[in-house]
């Protein structure tokens, strides 16, 4: 059972918020359909990679049917800068041909389908539905795993479970926005190793400082 407390989780929120006030989704795009492609792109690649790729990607092919065109040897040229792109092209056009034959074209806006399409998990889910939708959710990355447990407001040895616990405890209207600002704060100061502990302002409403301080 979690200790904290919703006082302390709003000091954690308005903290980050102040920390990082422009907190958003960093892949690029302009509807639903790019935001998915762009997300499947992401996995074990950097958004700064996928957003070198994708504006040629999204000219060629803007929509489920023209990425079916481009056929799997096309589509690989543009994105075999990506990390596994022999496997994301694959699942992409997997995902299109679904898009295109249950949904006419469009992105399922229920988490139940979207993680059936090839390359969607719930964390790929969640980003689609929180940034091109609008609809509460929590992504949980390596760096919400890390952030949120590191801060008390999860202790579980999966990102969906974590996911689960941190869906407990924050307010539903602030899901999104708290993702966005575990993310941010999980590359400027909390990250992985050597951790910017003695910046952060988080000092005293952190679980993890008094351990790597003492």
């Amino acid at each position: 059972m979690l200790s904290i407390s919703p006082t302390q989780i709003s000091s954690i929120l308005t903290k980050l918020k102040k920390l990082y006030p422009e907190a958003k989704c960093a892949l690029e795009h302009r509807n639903p359909f790019e935001l998915l492609i762009a997300t499947i792109l992401s996995a074990q690649c950097t958004d700064k990679r996928v957003n070198m790729v994708t504006p040629a990607l999204f000219q060629a092919a803007p929509t489920p049917a023209a990425m079916l065109q481009l056929g799997e040897k096309g589509l690989k040229k543009y994105i075999q800068t990506c990390g596994l792109y022999q496997s994301k092209a694959k699942n992409i056009l997997a995902t299109c041909q679904i898009l295109e034959e249950q949904y006419a074209g469009r992105v399922p806006q229920k988490l139940e389908e979207l993680v059936q399409l090839p390359g969607v998990g719930r964390k790929t889910a969640n980003v689609v539905l929180s940034n091109a939708f609008d609809i509460p959710a929590i992504a949980v990355d390596t760096h919400v795993f890390r952030v949120s447990q590191r801060l008390g407001l999860a202790k579980a040895s999966t990102p969906e479970k974590v996911e689960q616990q941190l869906m407990q405890v924050l307010p539903k209207r602030r899901w999104s926005e708290a993702h966005h600002l575990f993310i941010h704060h999980g590359r400027a100061l909390c990250s992985a190793r050597n951790p910017k502990c003695e910046i952060c302002p988080l000092q005293k409403l952190c679980l993890y400082y008094p351990s790597k301080s003492s």
